[in-house]
């Protein structure tokens, strides 16, 4: 493992910080399902998914938030070692793993802490709103799309 590692897994802490300060500033200063409009199609609202993303197996049963705790827990190992082994050279493919390593672990304090994770960022237009999602589920997108743009731009060896 080398240093440069090492500063990968501090932007991971970084997103970890940062959703769970969120999350504590919206559980503490909102009820459950209050909203706070800022824009016309952009409010924070309190709530708790039990389930994964977009609530799939929400309301099933509970086993889902230990294995969905097991999923989380074995992927953050796979991205904790995936990060020490790549090369020094790889910063944008480092970069998108590390923000999805922070986000699959703040989901996963979430889930074993409290047995939901706690979902506040509604985007909406007029009746159609898109699930409620959080800091840690949006540095999992940006580090997922980042992972794809990177498949595309990053020539591979010929077979």
């Amino acid at each position: 493992m080398g240093k440069a590692s090492w500063y990968w897994y501090g932007l991971a802490m970084v997103m970890i910080i940062l959703d769970q300060l969120t999350k504590a500033w919206m559980t503490a200063n909102l009820h459950y399902g209050e909203t706070i409009t800022l824009t016309s199609f952009f409010n924070f609202t309190l709530l708790h998914n039990t389930g994964a993303a977009f609530s799939f197996l929400s309301d099933a049963g509970g086993w889902q938030r230990w294995f969905f705790g097991a999923v989380a827990g074995v992927v953050s190992v796979v991205l904790v070692i995936w990060i020490a082994r790549l090369p020094r050279k790889n910063i944008w493919e480092a970069c998108a793993l590390a923000l999805i390593l922070g986000g699959a672990v703040g989901n996963l304090y979430d889930r074993v802490m409290l047995g939901y994770v706690v979902d506040f960022i509604v985007l909406h237009y007029e009746r159609y709103a898109w699930p409620a999602f959080n800091i840690a589920d949006s540095a999992i997108c940006v580090g997922a799309a980042m992972l794809i743009i990177d498949m595309f731009r990053t020539p591979r060896d010929a077979a």
